[in-house]
């Protein structure tokens, strides 16, 4: 059973649930033409959008957070139809896309604000300096399939909030949540500086086409793709890609804590999250305590397809693809002497696999090497935190990671030692909810990052330099021609003074150096 029906059909998208195969709606496939129709609109209202300043647009964010909020059971209705999630994993969606609308309705007025230094150049202290920011007129925004909802809120609402006009291409695999929040967007009334472009990978290659700059988020594989196609136009492009999540279990944790951490942060939506917990290493005092702690809490997770009852942990994956690797990973592991301790096999239903935990794993199996993207958890036993920390660095992949020690100083120590753009003490997820501070990847995890604050709406503008004289201006600056020796020589004089140290202030050279 797939996903979505094979690509035979040239017009539209047939989106099927992956719990159990029913056809749950229809997107068109727009051609490249249609894409770049619709780019031509929203450049035609964009100056309105950003001529309405950080003030007015904050008036239709907040009230389109009113119509998410209004219509949030509907919302995770379609989230689940289309990604076969459990309620619990699917309500997080609209909850924390009202989130992010009042961060950035509220803050985008203080991150735009115009900057004025002063200058250390004394040529230059006549004049006023001005930082401005201007929007980009259209940024593409290129969302996966994991969080369908969610994921527009988390890229699209901060290019908005900077006066941006947006051109969604969701996944082809869950486009009808897409569908919704841009349906939100027009019930509303808002300006018309959103638009949705549904399709396969020609759509987001005539997104790209017509875009001034790109977020994409989705695996490396397609990310270096979006990457050379913006190279090829000289686009700026913000890339959040794949991951290899580890997690260092210290033999001074709190272990309770940190299995049923571990656990929620391996398995929290099938482990389809790019900052999911993929591999876990624990300090050999510990290893067997710790092993017999997590498993007891993946074995007692309830997998199955609910509506609203939120009966069940851990719902289904979101393709037969993925599922697919999931199994691979592990029957590859098994082959190669690792251990299942629970779980291990596909559940026969739908695209479900069974909440997994594997020991005896090392660095030559792919499940510890390849991001598995599902409901997996290996365990390594190591000597010390040298032995955890070189291994969790030894990856392509550099997302996030987790320390857990019951000595705070000692995580942040061991924190500033990993190679990842995140780390969480003790904690697990806890950095894809904190705007404040930014959510990036190194290595082949991306490039750029999103939030960070004001950061994460200035990455959608292009900073513009504005000088203007502070003091009545004269006909001629100092160096403008004629040149004249003397002016040459006092203006080249004021920035020796300035800049250099001793009596070389002076034009005068030490005794040392004549």
């Amino acid at each position: 059973m797939t996903a979505i029906q094979p690509k035979t059909d040239t017009t539209a998208i047939v989106v099927r649930n992956p719990a159990d195969g029913r056809v749950v709606g229809t997107v068109p496939i727009e051609t490249s033409e249609a894409v770049a129709a619709k780019a031509r609109e929203l450049r035609l209202f964009q100056p309105e959008w950003a001529a309405l300043g950080p003030r007015g647009r904050k008036r239709w964010l907040l009230k389109y957070q009113d119509w998410v909020l209004d219509n949030a059971e509907h919302i995770i209705d379609v989230v689940q139809s289309e990604t076969g999630k459990t309620r619990a994993d699917a309500s997080g969606e609209p909850a924390n896309t009202a989130s992010l609308l009042d961060y950035w309705a509220g803050h985008a007025e203080q991150f735009l604000t115009d900057e004025h230094p002063r200058s250390f150049n004394p040529l230059a202290m006549t004049k006023k300096l001005t930082t401005t920011y201007r929007p980009y007129p259209v940024v593409g925004v290129i969302t996966p399939w994991n969080f369908p909802f969610l994921m527009p809120g988390l890229d699209l609402v901060p290019a908005l909030a900077a006066g941006a006009a947006v051109l969604l291409k969701p996944s082809e695999v869950t486009p009808l949540s897409a569908v919704e929040f841009v349906r939100g967007w027009t019930e509303i009334g808002a300006p018309p500086v959103l638009a949705l472009a549904t399709g396969y990978g020609a759509t987001g290659a005539a997104v790209i086409a017509n875009a001034d700059f790109v977020q994409f988020t989705g695996s490396t594989a397609t990310g270096r793709k979006v990457a050379v196609a913006c190279a090829e136009r000289l686009l700026p492009y913000s890339l959040e890609l794949g991951g290899k999540d580890p997690a260092l279990v210290l033999a001074d944790a709190d272990l309770d804590r940190a299995a049923n951490g571990i656990a929620w942060g391996g398995m929290f939506n099938s482990g389809q999250v790019c900052v999911s917990v993929e591999r876990v290493y624990v300090e050999a005092p510990v290893y067997d305590e710790f092993v017999a702690k997590l498993t007891a809490n993946v074995r007692r997770l309830r997998q199955g397809q609910d509506d609203r009852t939120f009966a069940f942990d851990v719902g289904a994956l979101a393709t037969s693809a993925q599922r697919d690797i999931v199994q691979r990973h592990v029957d590859g592991a098994v082959a190669a002497g690792a251990r299942v301790v629970t779980g291990g096999k596909p559940t026969g239903t739908g695209t479900f696999f069974e909440p997994t935990v594997l020991v005896d794993v090392d660095h030559s199996m792919a499940c510890m090497t390849e991001e598995t993207f599902g409901p997996t958890l290996p365990v390594v036993k190591v000597a010390d935190e040298a032995e955890a920390i070189r291994l969790a660095n030894d990856s392509v992949y550099g997302l996030s990671a987790t320390v857990w020690t019951g000595d705070k100083e000692r995580g942040e120590r061991i924190a500033r030692q990993l190679d990842v753009g995140a780390v969480n003490i003790n904690d697990v997820l806890s950095n894809a909810f904190a705007c404040d501070v930014p959510m990036g990847g190194w290595k082949q995890s991306g490039v750029g990052a999103r939030w960070g604050g004001a950061a994460g709406v200035l990455k959608y503008c292009r900073p513009q330099a504005i000088t203007s004289p502070r003091v009545p201006t004269q006909s001629k600056e100092l160096l403008w021609y004629p040149t004249a020796r003397r002016r040459v020589k006092f203006a080249l004089g004021l920035l020796r003074a300035s800049a250099a140290r001793g009596v070389r202030r002076f034009g005068v050279a030490p005794r040392a150096a004549r």
